[in-house]
């Protein structure tokens, strides 16, 4: 939480560094760019690191140096030495770093809290993160840049170091693992944990269902300031309200998703909770008032929440626990090439459509993750997977 609350400041904050130092729309795009190239190039190497790492070191060890070039960013910024290729290293650095923390956190949830609390520490985990990045960070990035540019990069500093020192406090019991073969390679590695995903057959629908519905969101969230601002007529107060109600919306999917998968199984918790969300796409994209948005975003936002953390512990669950690192590695590779493709896609339909055609474009594509899941709706079963990058035969596979 305290690394993610510093985390929002500084990308909240780099966009209005950036429009200080260049009004070229694409120069300021290509900071943002940088936050998502990095899961491209090294999600899957990131994932087989951390399988092959302690955890709990790696973690601890790469907040220290993200506090450190942070740090250093802010020093620049100060005597006034900040640039756009400044920034753009910057942002291309910390998500480098970022795709070896965390897969290493995911991973390493299961040696901290028993595998049937997974569910719960899960929901407290990424409710806690939302409120820290979505709600309490925001209103203090305009306060911290009346004292300066670089008070944001500077406090985001102080904060990667203190998560550093917190991580380092966990007291862990080794996770088990079989030494590697002799001549194991990271190659080799990301193969057999990318196999073992495909084997699952549950796993390999929710990751297809995942890579679905970031498109969608992607084709959403690129085009929505447009949505609220010009087909909506809202101004900047009504995407202001979409975006509060969407994080509004996901704290409170954090207080449910645990008892909703209670209630119906992890699977079914994704499948309903994605049919929700297709109704929430088709009322923004087709109800044109402001009242429908923000509905439609607290809605969007719960089952979002819901969505993350049931498709998390799944994978926690059913993975061997050795190849966590790497599942989780696919699942967020695929999440992050989802999200520039359906913002291409949104941009293209708003075109050739109308601006609310993005929101309907996702609802299609929502549908069709829900359609992915059909088939292994049926009861979650307990799983426990070798660790030689297999899966046992289980009923519901």
């Amino acid at each position: 939480m305290v690394s993610r609350f510093g985390d929002a400041l500084r990308t909240s904050a780099l966009p209005l560094l950036a429009v200080r130092l260049t009004d070229d729309p694409l120069v300021v795009a290509s900071v943002t760019a940088c936050g998502y190239l990095p899961w491209l190039l090294f999600g899957l190497l990131g994932g087989a690191l951390a399988d092959r790492v302690d955890q709990r070191r790696a973690m601890w060890l790469v907040d220290t140096v993200r506090g450190v070039l942070v740090a250093g960013f802010a020093l620049a910024v100060g005597l006034g030495h900040a640039s756009v290729p400044l920034l753009i290293a910057l942002a291309f650095s910390l998500t480098a770093l970022q795709t070896l923390f965390d897969n290493a956190a995911t991973a390493l949830l299961p040696s901290l809290v028993e595998r049937g609390a997974l569910g719960s520490a899960n929901a407290r985990l990424m409710t806690g993160q939302q409120l820290a990045g979505g709600l309490l960070a925001a209103p203090f990035v305009p306060l911290l840049l009346t004292a300066g540019a670089f008070t944001p990069f500077a406090t985001d500093a102080g904060t990667y170091l203190v998560a550093a020192a917190l991580v380092a406090s966990l007291r862990i019991r080794p996770p088990e693992r079989e030494p590697r073969a002799a001549g194991s390679t990271l190659r080799s590695e990301v193969g057999a944990g990318l196999r073992a995903l495909g084997r699952d057959r549950v796993l390999r629908a929710v990751c297809l269902a995942t890579l679905l519905c970031n498109i969608g969101m992607g084709a959403l969230i690129a085009t929505l300031a447009l949505h609220v601002t010009r087909w909506l007529d809202a101004g900047d107060s009504g995407y202001v309200a979409a975006m509060t109600a969407y994080s509004a919306g996901s704290l409170a999917g954090g207080f449910v998703a645990q008892r909703i998968a209670r209630r119906t199984g992890r699977v079914r918790a994704l499948l309903y909770g994605c049919a929700l969300q297709t109704g929430s796409l088709l009322l923004i994209g087709s109800v044109r008032h402001v009242a429908a948005l923000v509905a439609g975003m607290v809605l969007l936002g719960a089952m979002t929440m819901v969505w993350n953390v049931n498709q998390v512990t799944l994978m926690q669950q059913r993975g061997p626990e050795s190849m966590v690192g790497r599942i989780a590695a696919a699942f967020r590779t695929a999440s992050v090439s989802g999200a520039p493709l359906g913002a291409f896609l949104g941009g293209a339909v708003a075109g050739l459509y109308g601006l609310n055609a993005p929101a309907l474009l996702a609802a299609v594509l929502f549908a069709s993750a829900v359609a992915a899941l059909i088939p292994v709706r049926g009861p979650d079963v307990s799983v426990v997977a070798p660790e030689n990058g297999g899966a046992t035969a289980h009923p519901g596979r």
